[in-house]
């Protein structure tokens, strides 16, 4: 088959190697145009243009998908599929181009989180699986036939950063079956209707949402830490400087005198949620780079004395 892949983050990568090992033709690589980044505001490519030309492909960068030019190149192209991995939002006029239609890799087993962010979603509300789907895109994001799922676990281990690195693995393998299905059903696979009245959100994650709320549970201070860590990081504020807590562990004791309070014991750190302690294990001061407790607690004791602990 003649593909088209769509993909910006390094999310994307694993999928379009994963295409590469197969018999199938990829024609094309559209991806996001070079963005300013960093202090001196050089051009940076994305994580799948940089891979897309280690491997020689041709890279297509639209400023709009709905350009004519655009969808004219996409139609000279004739794609038998289009694959779509942590893109932007196709309109009709792409998706309905290819023989076989197209499909989407998402990171949550539809119709659960769906939207921008299933993955810190997932972990936030406290759930112990999640998954990858595949489907047939639809005008309406995410809610298009449902072709292959696959479950994973969420352990008690797992943050952000580490359930998207299982992810974008088995993402791989389901895209990479997904079009061998395609194939052999003659571009008609079996695909099931996703059920909207079991639909959960997965809106994209702003700063206020990362804002650390300790009148909860342990639970949820503990799923809301590490449901944003690496990125975009849970904070916590004092005296007008931002503290961005990582990694926490439950210490199983019960918080006896309110939520939100700081103090040191045997050289740990701990806070207090609704109804028990938090050792924080690491964190990040405003203007200072991320730490364990040990290295933050040697180098900010008169901080933690300002909180009086």
């Amino acid at each position: 088959m003649n593909i088209i892949f769509m993909g910006t983050p390094e999310f994307a990568v694993p999928s379009l190697d994963a295409l590469l090992s197969t018999h199938h033709k990829i024609s094309a690589v559209v991806t996001v145009p070079d963005k300013p980044k960093g202090r001196g505001q050089h051009l940076a490519e994305s994580d799948v243009k940089k891979f897309a030309l280690l491997q020689g492909l041709e890279i297509l960068q639209p400023v709009n998908l709905k350009d004519p030019e655009f969808i004219e190149q996409i139609k000279d192209l004739s794609p038998d599929l289009i694959i779509v991995v942590a893109f932007r939002i196709l309109p009709k006029s792409i998706f309905k181009i290819p023989k076989y239609g197209s499909f989407n890799l998402h990171a949550s087993l539809l119709p659960k989180y769906r939207g921008a962010a299933p993955i810190n979603w997932a972990i936030i509300n406290g759930e112990r699986e999640t998954g990858v789907t595949t489907f047939f895109l639809q005008e309406k994001v995410d809610t298009g036939n449902i072709i292959m799922q696959k479950k994973v676990d969420i352990t008690h281990d797992d943050n952000a950063g580490s359930l998207h690195d299982k992810l974008k693995v088995l993402g791989a393998q389901v895209v990479f079956d997904t079009v061998d299905l395609i194939e052999n059903s003659g571009g008609n696979p079996p695909a099931v209707r996703q059920n909207n009245g079991e639909a959960t959100p997965a809106p994209k994650i702003f700063k206020e949402d990362c804002r650390i709320n300790f009148d909860q549970s342990v639970d949820r201070v503990f799923d809301l830490i590490r449901g944003l860590s690496p990125y975009p990081g849970a904070f916590t504020e004092y005296n007008g400087k931002i503290i961005k807590i990582f990694s926490t562990v439950k210490s199983h004791w019960d918080s006896l005198k309110g939520p939100g309070r700081f103090f040191i014991k045997e050289g740990k750190l701990y806070v207090s949620t609704l109804n028990e302690f938090l050792e924080i294990t690491e964190l990040q001061i405003e203007g200072k780079r991320r730490m364990n407790s040990v290295e933050f607690l040697n180098g900010h004791s008169d901080m933690f004395k300002k909180f009086k602990l």
